[in-house]
């Protein structure tokens, strides 16, 4: 399939190698502030304007970019189904098509961010708080493609800094909700780690655009691991629907992250717990 880019007068400084509901938030916010976002999707009529799409399967076919002025390189792919192969075609193979693109261009950014995910870690039983100096132990499948996307990255991009995402959510989600509405807790023990949309967009544009060089790791998380049944809970108050089973405390079990590293960069959680973020 050939590669179809949308007309926009000025050349782009910004490449986003998936520009779904997470990497379009992160183009819209740097359009604001007078960057030219040149967006890589399946459908470039999906990419909102005033960013600038580009039409291309990267499981399939590498893109024909455009020319550019380039300064920013985000990677925030997503896919789908859950498997092994998706994540092999779109994160590995996909990211070194788009990477085989830039080289080809003869471009390389200043500041490059690729989207990661906290799955990277597995269910690691621990009293301590996971940060980015904890080994990573991918339990299954995809996050095993996912830290060999990784790897790529820190290969082919010098200098770029990897932001390991807790579970999204905000925007259209309502994964958590729903199940909740329907009485579907089965775990009110488990820790879980979160982060609104809109703070995982403002946390890549913050590391692109400071001052200083951002690290080449960072966990992005709230400032609150809870357990499930907590959360649950402060949903179904606000739903007015049948309290879930309670958490135990003493049962917690699971992963807690912390996002000290990026806190200290400067960067701060608009939504620092679900209680901020769900009302959002």
């Amino acid at each position: 399939m050939a590669a179809v880019l949308m007309a926009h007068p000025q050349l782009p400084d910004t490449l986003l190698v998936g520009c779904g509901d997470l990497g379009t938030d992160i183009g819209l916010r740097l359009a604001a502030s007078g960057h030219h976002v040149v967006g890589i999707r399946r459908r470039a009529d999906l990419v909102p304007p005033p960013l600038q799409g580009l039409s291309a399967d990267l499981t399939r076919e590498m893109p024909t970019l455009p020319p550019l002025d380039l300064s920013f390189l985000v990677v925030a792919l997503t896919a789908r189904p859950r498997t092994a192969e998706a994540y092999r075609a779109t994160y590995v193979e996909g990211l070194g098509r788009a990477l085989d693109a830039l080289a080809a261009s003869g471009q390389s950014p200043l500041r490059a961010v690729l989207v990661s995910s906290t799955a990277v870690f597995g269910d690691l039983p621990t009293d301590s708080l996971i940060d980015e100096t904890t080994p990573v132990h991918p339990d299954d499948g995809p996050a095993q493609m996912l830290l060999e996307a990784e790897n790529v990255f820190s290969d082919r991009v010098p200098g770029g800094t990897i932001l390991r995402l807790s579970g999204l959510y905000g925007g259209d989600s309502a994964f958590l909700v729903d199940r909740v509405r329907e009485g579907r807790i089965t775990d009110p023990n488990r820790w879980t780690n979160r982060i609104h949309r809109s703070d995982a967009a403002d946390a890549v544009v913050h590391l692109l655009t400071r001052s200083e060089p951002p690290a080449c790791l960072y966990i992005g998380t709230d400032d609150k691991p809870a357990q499930l049944g907590d959360v649950a809970a402060h949903l179904a108050a606000r739903l007015g629907v049948p309290a879930p089973p309670a958490a135990d405390p003493a049962r917690g079990h699971g992963k807690r992250l912390s996002n000290a590293r990026l806190r200290a960069s400067g960067w701060t959680p608009r939504h620092p717990t679900y209680r901020e973020g769900y009302p959002a």
